[in-house]
């Protein structure tokens, strides 16, 4: 009976994050309560609105109080987000999210398409900071970063 209330308490904190729902589906879950942690394993959707991560492992951290600090997705990562009101898709070996901050890391292989600009980026490390509206992208040496848009030509 223990496990059930934790599992609800840790759905409902997720759940009225931000006042929009979020929808977590996967495999297999489990919670540890004395780590703060919360593990979705095989097949892993996370959907809020518009933003949807999809991967093979995710991780979330909480605080104290309940309340979700990081998701961590691994393997297989993609999504589909709306950051600073463009809608981006793209993939990385690995997507850390925080929802306090609203900082994503993309990291490994990474990738991110403007899908209305048809911008690419390309890199080993991206990161996107909404609240400053930076973005900032490395490489790890072994590949460039890759930047790639359209200019029109205006006769």
């Amino acid at each position: 009976m223990k496990k059930i209330a934790l599992v609800c308490l840790i759905f409902t904190t997720i759940l009225m994050a931000k006042s929009e729902n979020v929808e977590i589906t996967s495999n297999h879950f489990e919670a540890d309560e004395a780590k703060l942690m919360s593990k979705f394993t095989g097949n892993v959707k996370v959907v809020k609105g518009y933003d949807t991560i999809t991967s093979d492992n995710l991780v979330i951290n909480f605080d104290k109080d309940k309340n979700p600090i990081r998701y961590t997705a691994t393997g297989k990562a993609k999504f589909k987000l709306i950051l600073n009101k463009k809608h981006y898709t793209g993939k990385a070996n690995k997507i850390i999210y925080n929802p306090i901050k609203k900082y994503y890391h993309f990291i490994g292989n990474a990738f991110l398409q403007d899908i209305d600009t048809h911008k690419k980026i390309y890199g080993d490390d991206i990161i996107i900071d909404q609240l400053n509206g930076k973005y900032d992208v490395k490489s790890n040496g072994n590949k460039p970063v890759k930047f790639i848009f359209k200019v029109e030509d205006k006769k």
